[in-house]
C-alpha cells in the first residue's frame, strides 16, 4: 500500500496555513481594529496662543470661573462642597480635586475642557445641548475680558499649584486621571478612595456601601460601571490602554467613556500604576533576578579557580 503520510502532511499544514492568514487577520484586523497612537499630541485642539498670567487666573478660578463651586483644590485649602458619594449623585461622578491638574493633564485640553467640556472630552454624542441635554461641568463663557486670555491664566494658575513632573508619582497620576470611575481592587483602591483598615465589621461594611452607592450613580452616568483595572494591564497590554486613554472613540465609537486628556508623561505614570498593580512583585523579581545573575557569575569564577587547582598537577 502507498504511503499516504506525506499527502496527509501536506494536507494538514495546507489547511493550517488558510486557517492562519485568513482567520487570525480576520480576527486581529477586524474583530480586534489596530489603533494607532497619537502620541498625547491632541492635534484636534487649538493651541494654546496667550501667556497666561498666574494671579489672574487664580482670581478666575476662585470666582468667576466657579471652579471651587464643584472642585475642590486642597493644596490651596479649598475642600470639597460635598462628599464624592453625594457629589457623584449630584452630577454622575465626583469632580477632581485641582490641586495637581495642572501636571497631570495637558495643557490644551484644560483650556479647551474649561471652554467645552463635552466637546473635550469627546462625548458631545452623548451630551447634545440641542436636545437640552447637557454635561454636569458647565462651560466658561468669559469674565468680560478676552476669554482666551482668560482661560489661559486659569491653565497658568492650575500648572504653578500643581508639583512638578518629578514629584508626581505613578499613583497620583492614576488617581488623578482614573481613579474616579475605575476602581483598582488589587491594590485597595476604590472610587471613592483607598479603603483603609477598620477595627469594626459594621465600619468596613459602611464604606462598601458608600461604594456601593457611588457605583449606583456612576453606572447611571456612564451607562455600565467602568471596569476594574486591576490586571487591565496583563489582558488588554499596554498599547490599547494608551490608545484608549487619547481617544476611546477610536477604540470603542460612541463609548460614553470620556477622552482622558493627560500628557505624555502623566500617561507613562499611569501605566506604572497599572503594571505595578497588575504585577505587585516584578520589581523585587526584577531584583532577585540580578542578584541571581550575580550569584552565578561569582560562583563560575570560583569554580574556575578551584578547577585550576584541583587540576594543576595532573597537566
Amino acid at each position: 500500500m502507498k504511503n499516504k503520510e506525506p499527502l496527509i502532511l501536506a494536507v494538514v499544514v495546507v489547511f493550517s496555513l488558510i486557517v492562519y492568514y485568513l482567520v487570525e487577520p480576520y480576527a486581529h484586523h477586524v474583530m480586534h481594529k489596530q489603533v494607532e497612537s497619537e502620541n498625547f499630541v491632541y492635534a484636534d485642539l487649538p493651541a494654546i496662543t496667550k501667556t497666561g498670567n498666574v494671579a489672574n487666573g487664580k482670581e478666575l478660578v476662585m470666582g468667576a470661573g466657579a471652579c471651587t463651586g464643584c472642585h475642590s483644590i486642597e493644596v490651596a485649602g479649598v475642600a470639597a462642597s460635598m462628599d464624592p458619594v453625594s457629589a457623584a449623585g449630584a452630577y454622575g461622578v465626583n469632580p477632581p480635586d485641582l490641586s495637581n491638574a495642572g501636571v497631570v493633564f495637558d495643557a490644551k485640553f484644560l483650556d479647551a475642557l474649561i471652554k467645552n467640556p463635552a466637546e473635550a472630552l469627546k462625548v458631545s454624542h452623548k451630551f447634545d445641548e440641542s436636545k437640552g441635554q447637557m454635561h454636569p461641568m458647565i462651560p466658561f463663557y468669559g469674565a468680560g475680558g478676552d476669554i482666551d486670555q482668560e482661560v489661559a491664566d486659569m491653565v497658568a494658575y492650575l500648572q504653578s499649584i500643581a508639583v512638578s513632573q518629578e514629584e508626581l508619582t505613578p499613583k497620583m497620576a492614576y488617581e488623578n486621571a482614573c481613579g474616579r470611575c475605575h476602581a483598582v481592587g488589587y491594590e485597595k483602591w476604590t472610587q471613592i478612595g483607598e479603603k483603609p483598615k477598620f477595627k469594626y465589621e459594621k465600619d468596613s461594611l459602611a464604606f462598601d456601601i458608600k461604594v456601593l452607592e457611588y457605583q449606583d450613580s456612576l453606572k447611571a452616568y456612564m451607562g455600565k460601571l467602568p471596569p476594574d483595572l486591576s490586571m487591565y494591564y496583563r489582558s488588554r497590554g499596554e498599547h490599547f490602554i494608551l490608545t484608549l486613554m487619547e481617544n476611546p472613540q477610536n477604540h470603542l465609537a460612541g463609548t460614553a467613556m470620556p477622552r482622558v486628556g493627560v500628557s505624555a508623561e502623566s500617561a507613562e505614570k499611569v501605566m506604572e500604576h497599572l503594571k505595578d498593580a497588575a504585577d505587585p512583585k516584578r520589581q523585587e523579581r526584577a531584583e532577585i533576578g540580578m542578584n541571581v545573575m550575580i550569584y552565578i557569575i561569582i560562583f563560575a569564577i570560583f569554580a574556575i579557580l578551584w578547577k585550576k587547582q584541583v587540576w594543576r598537577d595532573l597537566h
